[in-house]
C-alpha cells in the first residue's frame, strides 16, 4: 500500500504534464484565420451635396466597384451600401441586395455614387436593412466588413453639434437627407436655443439652394407621453414643414417605429395644416388631418404598447381642462418601442406647388417626456 505523503506528488507530477499537454497541444492546432472582404477598385465620390447624381432612367448615376473575400463559406455573399443622404442605402444587383464571389474570392458589382461604401460578408439567411443610419456589425449573419471613401474630393459637410434643451441632449443632423421625398440639406447653423432655452430652427439661404434645420434625442425613450410646446407657426411659407417624431434610424422600412406630428400645407395655399400620422401614412387608419388657426399649440402623443393618442391643445399646455383643439386615438400599425429617437426637423417639400421665397423660423418653447 503506497503511503498518503507518496501519493501527493505523483497527483502533482501528473498534473504539470497534463498541463504541459494540453498547452502544447493548444499551440500546435491554432485558430483559424477569420474572414475578410477588401476592395480593390474604389468609384468616386459624390460630386456635390446640393443635387443628386441622376442618369436618364431616373435612377442615382452608378459605377463599378470590385473586392475579394478571404474564407468565405459556400453559400455566403456580398452585401454593397453607398452612403450618400446621411444613411447608408443597399445597392441592389438586378433587383437583389446581393453580389454573389466568384471562385477565387472576387466580387464586382454597380454602385450608386456616395461619399462612402461599405461590403458586408453575409451569411445565405441574412436580410439587410434597405437604408441606415448605421451600419451592421459582425454578428448576426455579417460574417465582416469593410468601409472606404470614395475616390477624390469628397463635399465637405458642417460637423453636426450638441446643444441642450429642456433639459436633454440632442445632436443636429448634417448634409443632404430625404424627407418626405424631398432632398434637403441640414445645416448645424440653422439650430440653436436663446437665453431663454427656447428652442430655434430656421429654413435659410436662398430659393434653389435652401439650407434645413434638423435635431434628434441622443438616447430612446420609449412607451410614454410626448410634448412638445410650439409658438405660432401661421407664417410658415406652405412648402415650409415642421415634424415632430420618434424615428429609428436603424430600423427596417418596414418599421421604423415612426410617430408623426406635421405642421405645414404641404405646397398648397389653403390646406389642413396638422397631420397625425402612424407611419405608414397611405394606410387610411393610420392618418388624420385638421385645421387650426393661428396661435400658440401643445402637440402631444401618448404611446402604449399597442395604442398612441395624439393630442392638440391651444396654450401651452395640453392638461387645461376645455383647451383640447382635438385628439385622435390609433390601435393600427402602432409600432413597439424600440431603438427609436425624438427628430425635430424644419424642412423644405419640394414637391409643393408653391416654392419658398423666404427664410422661415420656428420656435418650440419646451419639450416634455413623462414615462
Amino acid at each position: 500500500m503506497v503511503s498518503r505523503p507518496h501519493i501527493i506528488p505523483r497527483t502533482a507530477t501528473f498534473s504539470v504534464l497534463l498541463v504541459y499537454f494540453v498547452l502544447t497541444g493548444c499551440h500546435s492546432s491554432p485558430k483559424p484565420s477569420a474572414s475578410t472582404v477588401a476592395f480593390s477598385k474604389v468609384p468616386a465620390a459624390q460630386e456635390s451635396h446640393y443635387k443628386i447624381d441622376i442618369i436618364e432612367d431616373g435612377d442615382y448615376k452608378r459605377d463599378i466597384i470590385e473586392g475579394r473575400a478571404t474564407r468565405a463559406r459556400p453559400g455566403q455573399r456580398i452585401v454593397l451600401y453607398a452612403k450618400t443622404d446621411g444613411r447608408w442605402g443597399v445597392c441592389r444587383q438586378s433587383g437583389q441586395p446581393f453580389t454573389n464571389i466568384e471562385a477565387d474570392g472576387r466580387w464586382k458589382a454597380s454602385v450608386h455614387l456616395g461619399i462612402q461604401y461599405a461590403a458586408l460578408l453575409v451569411d445565405p439567411t441574412y436580410n439587410p436593412p434597405e437604408q441606415t443610419e448605421s451600419l451592421p456589425i459582425v454578428g448576426n449573419g455579417v460574417v465582416a466588413l469593410a468601409v472606404v471613401n470614395g475616390e477624390g474630393p469628397a463635399p465637405v459637410l458642417p460637423l453636426p453639434k450638441l446643444l441642450n434643451f429642456s433639459g436633454y441632449e440632442w445632436t443636429t443632423s448634417t448634409g443632404p437627407i430625404f424627407r418626405a421625398g424631398s432632398r434637403n440639406f441640414f445645416d448645424p447653423a440653422n439650430v440653436w436655443t436663446d437665453e431663454r432655452g427656447a428652442l430655434h430652427l430656421r429654413i435659410s439661404g436662398s430659393p434653389g439652394k435652401w439650407t434645413a434645420a434638423e435635431l434628434k434625442l441622443t438616447r430612446s425613450l420609449g412607451y410614454g407621453t410626448y410634448r412638445f410646446r410650439v409658438r405660432d407657426v401661421s407664417h410658415l411659407e406652405p412648402s415650409a414643414i415642421l415634424t415632430l417624431i420618434t424615428w429609428d434610424g436603424v430600423g427596417t422600412e418596414r418599421n421604423r417605429r415612426e410617430l408623426d406630428v406635421e405642421l405645414g400645407r404641404w405646397g398648397y395655399v389653403v390646406n389642413d395644416n396638422v397631420h397625425y400620422v402612424v407611419q405608414p401614412y397611405y394606410v387610411p387608419a393610420h392618418f388624420v388631418a385638421f385645421r387650426t388657426p393661428a396661435g400658440v399649440y401643445t402637440h402631444s402623443f401618448r404611446w402604449e404598447p399597442g395604442q398612441v393618442t395624439f393630442s392638440t391643445a391651444a396654450g401651452s399646455s395640453n392638461t387645461d381642462a376645455g383647451r383640447v383643439i382635438n385628439q385622435r386615438v390609433f390601435t393600427s400599425g402602432v409600432p413597439s418601442a424600440g431603438g427609436e429617437s425624438v427628430r425635430i426637423a424644419l424642412y423644405v417639400f419640394h414637391q409643393g406647388q408653391i416654392p419658398p421665397k423666404n427664410e422661415n423660423e420656428v420656435i418650440i418653447d419646451k419639450f416634455e417626456y413623462l414615462p
